[in-house]
């Protein structure tokens, strides 16, 4: 069985699937601080959804990048992991 890692290696040398992958770094990183958020306080997809009086579903999109939620939306997240929603801004290189 291929392994989604050593696919993305194989496809990384390719500019095109590069440059759209590059383009979605930004969905990629939100989805891997959702589940490590989530992670880290110890909740199940289920028990943080409970806590954030949604689905178990809507969590799962959440954190598989399928859907970007709200500002409104993360800080009930934060709330129902016991954390604190922070948002920054950093600069692009140059060329871009």
């Amino acid at each position: 069985m291929t392994r989604m890692k050593d696919l993305h290696a194989e496809w990384s040398t390719d500019p095109e699937y590069r440059y759209e992958y590059e383009a979605l770094a930004s969905e990629f990183d939100l989805a891997r601080a959702l589940i490590k958020a989530r992670a880290d306080s110890g909740l199940t997809q289920e028990q943080l959804a409970e806590r954030m009086q949604t689905s178990q579903s809507a969590v799962a999109r959440m954190e598989s990048g399928s859907v970007m939620p709200s500002g409104r939306t993360l800080e009930r997240f934060a709330k129902a992991t016991g954390t604190r929603l922070c948002v920054s801004f950093q600069r692009l290189p140059s060329g871009r």
